[in-house]
């Protein structure tokens, strides 16, 4: 008996689709529910599993064919043997006495304001032993990026979905094979072949490089090629090009070329979500908001000599060392009580008054600035919020924010300050009213009770939505803001 292969039924608003990926051929024998090919649309990549046990008599779609939904790509006949097709030979995966498990590695839930997410970076390649609790790879959504560990000890199997793929929540990318090991070297040079050296991440590098198998010298078990062996592969391709130029170069002046361009390159990368997630958030509080900045100023010295009396004290009692930032953020705390629509956001057509201080702190990180939320800063003391904010910093560097971390949050803070910005005007955080920006601290003549004097200065620029906030409002926050932070004793006695 016969089975029709077929495309599954795309959405309405999809109108082709594309083969992917097989991960069977003509004569292989298949499973039920095996994953035969992975169909990839604009959205998503569909996975097309098998019916029924059988072999696989005909494939008549090949990876890059575009196709419609329903349409018939493959015939599998169930319970028949192939004939024709050589076994296919591979390396045995060495057991222990326990019995070797197969293990879905799958995307974590993803929540509800997440469609989707994209494979960032496997850190293991198929073949390679794995211990419980390994991260195997990085899932970037819009927000953050999560890890997926491994569940047991054991081998990993195949490799779904490379980088760069688009998945779902719940999907499965990979498989573990749980209380197997690795098989022995020697076996591996036996067994090992074709596509088998590398994982489908280096043999996209390959691809894009312009590198075959031949040119890439493995340097891992038996023969496999890893990402730095491509690497390595293209610096001596890239080498070798250098000096054919460079023979070319003593030809005499009349038999050289005319124009000589010299080494000029350039390098396309794709944007991650997380930073196409910033340019459109950018863009959107850009075009929807009546966005404003207003300026002031504030004198930085009394917190300085604050500081400066204090630092070793507050470090050897709280574990923690005395910044800036705490300062910053009980004041516009103090200031939010005060002005409430500053505290306050737009949805649709009411105002939503927030009767909590949740307060957003700009991170940078090497994958782009995240806004991760310090929660109830009415409660916290000076100590709390320093080490708050140390470790949102941290789990920002270390990619370990998780989607808790950054929901929410009233009112934003970004200090531009610690790169050296003097001056600017920051963007909103929707769907945030206003967002304060600090700045760099520096030495300037100042006019005080008619004298000239030098005082450590700081701009301070509150940038909100005049659709909520008016100017009376926003001027008197940022004023009561400069107000504590040149009298640091007001935040203590309330006034």
């Amino acid at each position: 008996m016969t089975t029709e292969i077929k495309v599954p039924v795309l959405p309405e608003s999809v109108a082709d689709a594309t083969i992917a990926t097989w991960h069977v051929k003509v004569g292989d024998k298949v499973s039920r529910d095996q994953n035969l090919v992975d169909i990839e649309t604009d959205k998503v990549v569909l996975e097309v599993v098998a019916t029924a046990d059988g072999v696989m008599t005909d494939i008549s779609q090949e990876e890059g064919a575009t196709v419609l939904g329903e349409q018939v790509i493959a015939i599998l006949s169930e319970g028949e043997i192939a004939q024709t097709a050589a076994p296919k030979v591979s390396a045995p995966l060495a057991t222990s006495p326990s019995v070797v498990k197969v293990i879905d590695i799958v995307v974590p839930v993803l929540p509800e304001s997440v469609a989707d997410a994209t494979v960032a970076t496997w850190h293991v390649a198929e073949g390679d032993t794995v211990s419980v609790d390994q991260n195997l790879v990085d899932i970037e959504t819009d927000k953050v990026v999560l890890e997926v560990v491994a569940q047991d000890n054991g081998v990993i199997g195949r490799i779904i979905h490379v980088e760069g793929d688009t998945v779902l929540g719940s999907q499965k990318i990979g498989e573990l094979n749980a209380g197997a090991s690795a098989p022995a070297a020697a076996s591996q040079e036996e067994a090992i072949g074709g596509d088998e050296l590398s994982s489908p991440s280096v043999r996209r590098l390959m691809t894009e490089k312009g590198l075959t198998a031949n040119d890439v010298k493995g340097s891992g078990k038996g023969g496999r090629i890893s990402k730095e062996d491509v690497e390595a592969a293209l610096a001596n391709k890239n080498s070798a090009s250098s000096n054919a130029k460079a023979q070319i170069a003593k030809v005499p002046a009349s038999l050289a070329p005319v124009d000589s361009l010299g080494e000029r390159s350039q390098k396309r990368v794709p944007m991650t979500r997380l930073r196409k997630t910033i340019a459109t958030r950018l863009l959107e509080a850009k075009n929807s908001t009546a966005m404003l900045t207003t300026f002031n100023e504030v004198n930085m010295k009394p917190i300085m000599d604050l500081r400066k009396q204090y630092k070793d004290l507050f470090e050897k009692t709280h574990d923690t060392r005395l910044g800036f930032m705490s300062f910053y953020v009980k004041a516009v705390t103090e200031a939010l009580k005060r002005f409430p629509a500053v505290n306050a956001s737009i949805d649709g057509d009411d105002i939503v008054y927030h009767n909590f201080f949740d307060i957003s702190i700009a991170v940078s990180t090497p994958r782009g600035l995240v806004t991760p939320v310090l929660r109830d800063t009415d409660q916290l003391g000076m100590a709390a919020i320093e080490n708050g904010i140390r470790g949102l910093a941290i789990k920002g560097r270390d990619g370990k924010l998780s989607i808790a971390d950054m929901t929410g949050g009233n009112f934003t803070i970004t200090n531009g300050g610690v790169f050296g910005s003097l001056l600017s005007t920051p963007i909103l955080n929707l769907p945030q009213a206003a967002i304060l920006g600090m700045h760099k601290i520096q030495d300037r003549p100042m006019a005080v009770d008619g004298k000239v004097e030098i005082l450590p200065m700081m701009y301070l620029a509150l940038s909100y939505d005049h659709r909520l906030i008016d100017g009376k409002e926003s001027v008197g926050f940022l004023v009561t803001i400069k107000d504590l932070l040149e009298d640091p004793t007001r935040l203590l006695l309330d006034v």
